[in-house]
């Protein structure tokens, strides 16, 4: 093992997550790596799916509640043909209809367009959802019959880009791009019940959450696969920068916020800054309100506020040892 750091690291990671690890798996090897048991994320992946992964550390797990509401965007294929238990490849298979291969163009648009939009969506019968106080898989693992209530989610866009014929099935290659909390198996479950063949899902990965691209994200070495490897971190000041207005103080205010005191509300933030190629705009995330990010004239986060009458009152405080 490599020596522990001098002091803690405090930023964003994003990874690209290889198949078959847990989110979890990949949390505890960056703990590992960066000698700090204070890592979280902003919404996990399943084992089978690939792709971007957010991971907070040290202070800048304080800032994840601010990206977990992001929409996310993923690339996705979808077997038409067989159902199974788990709505995805890994689990039985329930159903078999070869009659899929002969599906139109028109008769799959014509089923993508009742599930873009704000729907109601049944999640998967094995997520990690809550009954009782057990996740749901765990009682479908354990025989009983769950049912889950339907949630509203958004999918802004659910477009078909690829077709094939496999094994007497019909593979559809997908983009999604969904609100936080939606279930891409469901979707692809969904999809083969309304053209009445099955469906499941048979590849995922994540492409971007908000405007956070897994472009350029790292890969995290497993247990195994060496320990000699960087792991940049992205300050929380240009991580805050690109999901909350900004709002720029000077020295004093930053020491102000520092000690938890408000400040003047002399100025109005600028848009949150926007990735390469698009145009600059506010991209809150989903609850995010009427909040902004403060930085300091380094670019550092100080804070994030809300506005409390003519002040900027601090619901989130860097300290002065931890801001980047």
């Amino acid at each position: 093992m490599s020596a522990p750091h001098s002091s803690a690291p405090h930023g964003i990671l994003l990874v690209d997550k290889a198949p078959d690890r847990t989110s979890h798996d990949v949390v505890a090897r960056v703990r590992w790596l960066l000698h700090t048991k204070k890592v979280g994320h902003a919404g996990t992946l399943d084992p089978m799916a690939t792709g971007l992964l957010i991971l907070g550390i040290g202070q800048g797990t304080r800032l994840l509640t601010h990206l977990v509401g992001l929409d996310k965007t993923y690339e996705a294929t979808i077997r038409l043909g067989r159902s199974t238990v788990t709505d995805d490849r890994e689990g039985e298979a329930i159903g078999e209809h070869h009659e899929a291969t002969g599906l139109t163009d028109a008769e799959i648009e014509a089923q993508l367009q009742q599930l873009r939009g704000d729907i109601q969506q049944v999640p998967s019968t094995v997520s990690a959802i809550k009954v009782d106080g057990q996740r749901a898989y765990a009682r479908a693992r354990a025989g009983e019959d769950v049912q889950l209530a339907a949630r509203p989610v958004r999918i802004s866009r659910f477009e078909i880009t690829a077709r094939r014929e496999t094994e007497g099935h019909l593979d559809l290659d997908a983009v999604v791009t969904c609100s936080s909390g939606t279930y891409v198996r469901a979707l692809a479950r969904d999809l083969g019940a309304a053209l009445d063949v099955g469906g499941h899902l048979l590849a995922l990965r994540r492409t971007s959450v908000g405007p956070f691209s897994v472009d350029g994200a790292l890969h995290v070495p497993a247990r195994g696969e060496g320990d000699d490897v960087e792991l940049p971190l992205q300050g929380l000041g240009e991580t805050a920068g690109r999901v909350l207005p900004v709002l720029t103080v000077d020295e004093q205010a930053a020491r102000d916020l520092a000690d938890g005191k408000r400040i003047a509300r002399d100025q109005d933030p600028s848009p949150a800054s926007a990735p390469e190629g698009e145009p600059p705009g506010p991209r809150p995330a989903r609850g995010a309100d009427d909040l902004v990010a403060a930085l300091g004239p380094s670019g550092a986060l100080c804070a994030v506020l809300r506005p409390d009458g003519a002040h900027w009152r601090p619901v989130l405080v860097v300290p002065l040892d931890a801001r980047c």
